[in-house]
């Protein structure tokens, strides 16, 4: 049976991720990966981050990338400062934009090689872009963030998708599955006990690869469906 892999957020960590899928997860082509979203920002090498997805999936292994919050905010910015998009530009565009820097911005642009956000190549901020927003399969649904319960349809909300962090939970509404998500970072305690409890109804495996000096925290983790079991990379980069 193909394993079913996902992994969080990765914040412009490569050479973490890069290790966490050549030394643990190992994947065979015949595999599932899911990626969960926050390629960029905080890390030292976004463009590493997407690049490397990329070339998993031009090197056909069964892929799917969905987008974070980090990349919708990207994308904004990006679209802001195009010509006849800009009349929010002053002075609320600045004021995103220096948020932007403080939230990890500074880092994704020096990867690029950047100055702007305007010098970014188009062809990330479009891959970045048409992300899907979620996955449902037979026994989970994978998201950033999470699901807008207080829609008729949880799937109709993509700002709560990318955005959410508490939300209560419905699961008549999406069939008793699962939800595996980002977004928020909690210790490996916390994980571990989401996944020892099959009564949880999500499981937040973001453990904060940027996040150093507190017990639990800084690791990149992946997640395997059949087998509900987690692999853990340290983060080296």
């Amino acid at each position: 049976m193909p394993k079913r892999w996902v992994i969080p957020d990765i914040h412009g960590y490569a050479t973490t991720l890069k290790l966490l899928v050549t030394e643990l997860i190992r994947p065979l082509r015949s595999d599932e990966l899911y990626f969960l979203g926050d390629y960029v920002d905080r890390g030292p090498d976004s463009k590493g981050v997407i690049d490397y997805i990329r070339s998993l999936d031009q090197e056909k292994y069964n892929v799917t990338a969905l987008k974070g919050n980090h990349e919708d905010f990207m994308v904004e910015l990006y679209d802001a400062v195009q010509p006849k998009k800009n009349s929010w530009w002053h002075p609320f565009g600045n004021r995103k934009y220096t948020a932007w820097a403080e939230i990890g911005g500074k880092p994704t642009l020096k990867s690029f090689t950047a100055r702007h956000i305007t010098e970014v190549p188009v062809e990330y901020i479009e891959w970045m872009r048409h992300l899907p927003h979620y996955v449902v399969l037979n026994d989970f649904v994978l998201v950033h963030a999470g699901l807008n319960f207080n829609e008729e349809d949880p799937f109709s909300d993509q700002r709560a998708m990318l955005w959410l962090r508490d939300y209560p939970i419905i699961p008549e509404k999406i069939d008793h599955r699962r939800i595996i998500h980002g977004h928020v970072p909690v210790n490996l305690e916390l994980i571990n006990m989401a996944l020892k409890n099959r009564s949880y109804p999500f499981i937040d495996i973001d453990n904060g690869p940027y996040i150093s000096g507190r017990d639990g925290f800084g690791n990149l983790v992946a997640l395997e469906l059949n087998s509900m079991e987690m692999v853990i990379q340290y983060n080296a980069g």
